[in-house]
């Protein structure tokens, strides 16, 4: 491939679709490069990138708003946020390190297209559920605007939120209102040791289940949990199931000692400071843990209670290793290479307990030659295919990146 189009703003843009619409030119979407490995290999004659669509357009920090350009770097939306005191509720995810890639290089619209949240997921939404609005431009090449900069704007369909998730297959977003929070004083986590993942997720969903305001629940296998960069967490060789207690540092020691209270039925319990539990949950964010290793990875989504089941029930015919966040609820896992990266004996145990499974990172043949992501029910199939359709008539845009001709 040899094209890129980098439009710098969102006129420049429109005009680079509508070429691209007009000599029948397929487009590979690009932020910052970070996820281009996960998805169907394309076919594409150019790649346009929003990394020349940069800056803040707004930030009211008393109304907890920011808007900024799609190409804008995560980091430099996040470095305004902090010096206000304020952060993304949602906690998002950096997948470069998973994919063999360096951390940090991820923009703000990547963030939003791909919809991946982090583990904060669980108390303050998944990143869709705070965007307030975007603009964008379809696979026509016309410019639109959905929503707005507050929550309750939206009449008839919210597109932004439709646009989350689509991973750039439906249109490029050139820009992204979102909502903020204050962020946390003080932060402690409580780690327990050794627990094996059925008791792992038991503990995980006992901490949900109290009134303490948990913001976070790890359980990593001994393989994930050694590559921790805490000595007191990887050194014993075994499991660690870390929960996370943030807020107002005057009510946090009441919170700790009641939770530690209540989590003492499951083991001894080591306490880890703010300063620790920062590195800790850092850690979490850019999935340093799983790093860039030989073997497939899959990212599964299912009811928390059933988690550890599923993964048992796929161990039994693949060689696997786990690292659970969401109390179980969401799980990465990785198995063993292979032809089909497993997919034949992880979809089915998937499908046998309800849920969902994304292969993210496989060889471009295996990628190539297995579903991806999850095949939608033929409803969902139908209907994917009629934004497809409405929004970008021509595949333009990413062509099969999720599913075969969408």
């Amino acid at each position: 491939m040899s094209d890129v189009l980098r439009p710098s703003d969102e006129q420049e843009l429109a005009a680079a679709i509508s070429e691209a619409v007009a000599n029948e030119t397929p487009l590979e979407i690009l932020g910052g490069g970070t996820k281009r490995a996960v998805g169907r290999p394309l076919q594409t004659a150019a790649a346009l990138t929003t990394e020349a669509l940069t800056g803040i357009t707004l930030y009211e920090p008393s109304e907890l708003v920011i808007a900024a350009r799609a190409g804008t770097p995560l980091s430099e939306v996040e470095a305004t946020l902090d010096k206000n005191g304020q952060q993304l509720a949602f906690e998002p995810i950096d997948l470069a390190p998973a994919l063999g890639g360096e951390a940090g290089g991820g923009t703000i619209g990547g963030v939003f297209a791909t919809n991946l949240s982090g583990p904060r997921r669980i108390l303050a939404g998944a990143a869709r559920d705070n965007l307030l609005g975007a603009r964008a431009v379809s696979g026509r090449g016309e410019a639109f605007k959905s929503g707005g900069r507050v929550m309750k704007n939206v009449t008839g369909y919210d597109l932004s939120r439709g646009l989350a998730g689509s991973w750039g297959t439906l249109a490029v977003m050139s820009e992204v209102t979102m909502k903020v929070l204050p962020k946390a004083e003080e932060m402690r986590s409580l780690a327990l040791l050794g627990l094996t993942d059925e008791m792992a997720v038991e503990a995980m969903c006992t901490a949900m289940g109290t009134p303490y305001e948990v913001s976070g629940t790890v359980h990593l296998q001994a393989p994930y949990a050694a590559g921790l960069s805490d000595a007191a967490l990887s050194g014993p060789g075994l499991g660690v199931t870390v929960l996370r207690l943030e807020n107002f540092s005057s009510s946090l020691a009441y919170r700790t000692e009641r939770l530690t209270s209540v989590m003492a039925a499951f083991g001894k319990i080591v306490e880890l400071d703010h300063a620790r539990s920062e590195a800790f949950w850092s850690q979490m964010r850019r999935l340093e843990v799983l790093g860039a290793a030989e073997g497939d990875l899959w990212r599964l989504s299912i009811a928390p209670n059933l988690g550890a089941r599923l993964v048992a029930t796929i161990g039994a015919h693949l060689g696997c290793r786990a690292a659970y966040d969401w109390s179980g609820g969401l799980i990465w896992l990785e198995v063993e290479p292979s032809s089909d990266a497993g997919a034949t004996h992880v979809r089915r145990a998937v499908a046998e307990v309800g849920g969902y499974a994304t292969l993210v990172r496989a060889a471009p043949a295996v990628r190539a030659s297995v579903d991806v992501f999850q095949a939608p029910e033929p409803g969902v199939a139908a209907i994917t295919k009629r934004l497809k359709a409405a929004f970008d008539p021509q595949g333009i845009l990413n062509p099969g990146r999720m599913y075969p001709g969408v």
